[in-house]
């Protein structure tokens, strides 16, 4: 070790600054080779692993505070359903509901001249149930009539409405003859969806085979 040191100072200056650099630059080089850049890769996934768990709990942090939202949104939903399941009926209750309509014309103060259903127009999960509706009396009657009509608990349409052949009586209210549409709407069991299901696949085989 000694000569080695003699060694070092017995050379130029020159020699020794350049000895010396080139010392630094090798442990430099040596940490950079084989401690830095081995981790850099790594220190580059952790941190994407820690950008991705920031955003990650950033989302949860946002769903939490909307949770209350979205539990009452669920619950508005539930209540809006309830009602418009209590406003369509079901086979059993239509003979009962077009009773009711019946009536609702005899409280009016109108004459039925005709009341009668017509077949029923199927859609995906409900069906139409039409009625043409005949009655006779004033306007004023009629109007009651289609006020009371609106509101029915149930969903009742009412359209096509004409007014003819008024009744002029003397000293008596002038009497209309007037007609209408009344369209109710019931829910489809299962048995009656998956019937609808295959008639309509029926009737797509056959528009297929007249191609």
């Amino acid at each position: 070790m000694t000569e080695l040191l003699e060694r070092l100072m017995d050379m130029p200056v020159r020699q020794r600054v350049l000895m010396l650099v080139g010392s630094v630059f090798l442990v430099f080089f040596g940490y950079a080779y084989f401690i830095y850049w081995p981790r850099v890769d790594l220190i580059d996934a952790r941190r994407v692993d820690l950008q991705a768990k920031v955003d990650d709990l950033s989302k949860k942090k946002a769903l939490a505070a909307n949770l209350g939202k979205a539990k009452q949104e669920l619950a508005d939903l539930r209540a809006a359903l309830r009602k418009a399941v209590a406003q369509l009926p079901d086979t059993k209750e239509i003979p009962d509901l077009l009773s009711g309509i019946s009536a609702v014309a005899r409280e009016s103060g109108l004459e039925i001249a005709q009341f009668r259903q017509r077949p029923e127009i199927y859609q995906d999960f409900y069906a139409e149930v039409p009625v043409e509706i005949l009655v006779r009396g004033t306007y004023f009657q009629v109007e009651e009539f289609f006020n009371q009509v609106g509101g029915l608990t149930r969903i009742v349409n009412v359209k096509d409405i004409g007014m003819k052949g008024p009744n002029v009586v003397e000293e008596d209210p002038v009497k209309l003859q007037t007609s209408c549409s009344a369209t109710t709407f019931r829910f489809l069991d299962d048995e009656e969806r998956e019937e609808i299901r295959l008639q309509k696949e029926r009737e797509k085989k056959k528009g297929r085979k007249k191609r």
